[in-house]
Formats: structure tokens, C-alpha cells, sequence
């Protein structure tokens, strides 16, 4: 696991200025850490910390409130004031609430699995996944998984609604971590970004698991940068080109619908 980018340190800060810095990069990695919590050592080997000092800053994030450290297993988790914070920052934030409805209609009318990724740097995360009544499912992305930008139908959305030196710039980065996933990776993905540039929509035809593809399109902000993306991921035979059509159409409306939503909180975002 890599830690964040920590932020410049302040000249006029100092120590006080790193400290906050790397206290808040063992706070992100707690949280990214999920359901099974991660221990002192994990957490030190990540942030580039020697121990005795992030035991320190560990402790003083308990003391906070924002992490908890588990009396059995002695793993650290996000604390009750993180998640305090956290639904404090929904309304304003919180793309699951607004995009949900969307989700469960496009499950209920397609039978097949839809996904809400969110952008993450030079990564993307999947957020949420609602399963349709179709027997046969694929299980290439799952909820909490976390991909190098382009990787997946919604990821490659997110990238195709980012100004094209931006996007060029994101595989470059990541070209490294893509090319873990398959040998020519970095080109079909290329290919796959200028498509969707012309198409509107992101296709996935089976790149990164065999037989499972995805359709996905991004949500703007009314500013046009990609607030998220929804996909539908089902199996190949059930992505014929002309059902294709038929759900990049309804992912086109729900994404419509989350646009007007999260355009009501635009005046807030402004005034930030």
C-alpha cells in the first residue's frame, strides 16, 4: 500500500506543519484500510514513518476520536468522529446518496450489475454496486475496489470526461500499474479512451476478465468535470450491439438525473 502524496511543508509551519501533514496521511490510510483495520507496522511501512512515530500520531488521532485501535486484534479503524465528519460532508458530498435511485431503477430494469465508481487521483473507486435478478454475474469490480485510472467501464468514462491532456497525462502516470494487469493493456486502453471521446460512453469489452464486459458514463458537475460514473457490467452474450444502445441510453438519463441533483449543490461548491 503506498501512502498519499503528503502536502509541502509550510516554511512558516515547520514541524508543527509536517506533523499534521503525515497525521492526516495515517488517517487516510486507516480509512482506506476497511473492515479488517490495519496494524501499527502496516500503517508505518505505508506512510515512510519509523514506528515509535506513528504510534504517536496514532495515538493522538485516538485521542481525537478519528481512529480506534481494537483491543483484540490490535488493528487500527476509523473512529466514531470520522464518522461523525463523514455525514456531516454527505449532503454536500455524498454522490452515493444522490446517485442510489439511479441505481436500483437501472438494476431493476436491465437484470444486470450496476456500478457507481468515483475518481481518486490517478485511481478510481468503486463506491457502490447494486445487483440485478440475472442469474449469471460478472465479479470483475466489486464494492471498496480501487483501480488505476482507466481500468474498468466507469473508470474509463471518468477518464474520457477529463480534458484530453489531463486524461493523457493520468495513463502516463499509471502506465506502470496498467501494464500489471495484462500485456498491451496500455494501448487497447489508448484505443478505449479515444472511442469513448467520440462516443459519449465507455465500453469495456472483456479487458481486464475474459467474457465481462461493461458500458459506462460519467456524471458531470455542471462545470463539466466528472463527478463519478455509472456502468453496467454483465456478461458477454448479454452486450450484443444493439442491447448495447438500449443501456448506454439508460445510463445516459439516470446520469442526466444525478447531474440536475448534484447541480443544486453547485452554489455551495462556489461559495466554498
Amino acid at each position: 500500500m503506498r501512502a498519499p502524496a503528503a502536502p509541502q511543508t509550510d516554511p512558516q509551519g515547520g514541524q508543527g506543519a509536517q506533523a499534521v501533514a503525515r497525521a492526516l496521511s495515517l488517517l487516510s490510510l486507516v480509512g482506506r484500510g476497511g473492515g479488517p483495520g490495519l496494524t501499527l507496522a502496516a500503517l508505518a511501512e505505508a506512510a515512510g514513518l519509523p514506528r515509535p512515530t506513528a504510534r504517536r500520531l496514532l495515538l493522538a488521532l485516538c485521542a481525537a476520536r478519528l481512529v480506534e485501535q481494537d483491543r483484540d486484534s490490535r488493528r487500527y479503524h476509523l473512529g466514531p468522529e470520522a464518522y461523525l465528519l463523514g455525514s456531516f460532508a454527505e449532503e454536500r458530498h455524498g454522490l452515493l446518496q444522490h446517485a442510489r435511485a439511479s441505481m436500483l431503477r437501472l438494476a431493476d430494469q436491465t437484470g444486470d450489475t450496476v456500478l457507481l465508481t468515483v475518481p481518486q487521483g490517478d485511481h478510481t473507486l468503486c463506491l457502490d454496486r447494486v445487483e440485478g435478478s440475472f442469474p449469471v454475474r460478472t465479479h470483475a469490480l466489486m464494492k471498496g475496489d480501487r483501480k488505476p485510472a482507466g481500468i474498468g467501464a466507469g473508470a474509463m468514462a471518468i477518464l474520457a470526461a477529463l480534458p484530453p491532456a489531463e486524461a493523457q497525462a493520468a495513463l502516463l502516470r499509471t502506465r506502470p500499474l496498467i501494464a500489471e494487469f495484462g500485456p498491451g493493456l496500455v494501448n487497447d486502453l489508448a484505443a478505449d479512451l479515444a472511442l469513448a471521446r467520440d462516443t459519449g460512453h465507455a465500453l469495456n469489452p472483456g479487458r481486464i476478465v475474459a467474457g465481462s464486459w461493461g458500458l459506462g458514463v460519467a456524471i458531470l458537475w455542471p462545470d463539466g468535470r466528472p463527478a463519478g460514473a455509472l456502468s453496467i457490467a454483465a456478461i458477454e452474450n448479454r452486450m450484443g450491439f444493439l442491447r448495447q444502445a438500449e443501456l448506454v441510453a439508460a445510463l445516459n438519463r439516470e446520469c442526466h438525473l444525478i447531474g440536475r441533483s448534484l447541480a443544486a449543490l453547485e452554489p455551495q461548491r462556489r461559495s466554498a
